[in-house]
């Protein structure tokens, strides 16, 4: 990083408070990471996954932002948020990139993912607008992604139980409400369920539908350490399939045994 850069994201966390990040609204995106010791650390080019202190400047089309406890928190002008960078495609919403810079930028998911517009559907307002005070990391100067808080390879598991994949063309397909009635179904008929979300944009609304279907555990693409899926490689996709089911798998085994065993 150049002498002016080190410059100015010091500019920008002065004025804005080193105190923030402990007082900022947390961003369901973020939900696994330990955020008691984050700091602002540099004001490098962002990369996807990162995590980012922001102030809200202008409030746009989403003016409530996912907290990690399910609670969605009212924004106003001038609040310290915490987010993650990412990509975003969503033909009814906003398609957006991560920017090379850390310059003014956008919220473009209520689950917390800040890039830049570069399109909108016609019904959506202008996005809201937050400026980053810089990048976040650990004390000694090591960027924070949300890949440092992501499930690691799943144990081995003996059995593997019955997955079913509910795929769609296209967002707003009925994907999640199939999914969320097929594990209504299967509880109710005396089955333990597990689910996870492959792909998608981080967003909180789909993990508590399936957890009040009645599933347990619930992942999604973030467990994996992605803030959103728009481009990943068909690899990376896969990696995450794998990582999910497997953790779903082992848990599954677990409960299995303790039953076994206690039954």
């Amino acid at each position: 990083m150049s002498e002016l850069s080190t410059i100015e994201a010091g500019r920008r966390a002065s004025a804005f408070g080193a105190g923030r990040v402990a007082e900022a609204k947390r961003a369901f995106s973020t939900r696994r990471v330990l955020a008691e010791d984050l700091e602002v650390v540099d004001d490098a080019v962002p990369m996807p996954g990162d995590l980012l202190l922001a102030r809200v400047d202008r409030l746009g089309q989403h003016e409530r932002l996912q907290l990690p406890s399910g609670r969605t928190a009212n924004l106003f002008p001038g609040d310290a948020i915490i987010v993650s960078f990412g990509h975003r495609y969503a033909p009814d919403q906003f398609e957006a990139e991560v920017p090379d810079d850390l310059a003014p930028c956008h919220l473009v998911a209520a689950g917390g993912i800040a890039a830049r517009e570069l399109c909108r559907h016609a019904r959506m307002r202008q996005p809201t607008e937050i400026t980053p005070v810089g990048l976040l990391g650990d004390r000694e100067g090591r960027r924070a992604n949300l890949a440092d808080w992501a499930l690691g390879a799943p144990p081995a598991s003996a059995a593997r139980p019955h997955t079913i994949a509910v795929v769609g063309a296209s967002m707003n397909a009925g994907k999640t409400t199939t999914v969320a009635n097929l594990i209504r179904g299967l509880v109710a008929s005396g089955r333990t369920v597990g689910a996870a979300k492959v792909t998608g944009t981080a967003a909180s609304g789909d993990t508590w539908l399936m957890l009040d279907a009645g599933a347990s555990p619930v992942f999604d693409f973030t467990d994996a350490g992605f803030p959103t899926t728009y481009r990943a490689t068909p690899a990376e996709v896969e990696g995450i399939f794998a990582t999910l089911t497997g953790h779903l798998a082992a848990r599954a085994w677990t409960r299995w045994c303790w039953r076994s065993r206690t039954g």
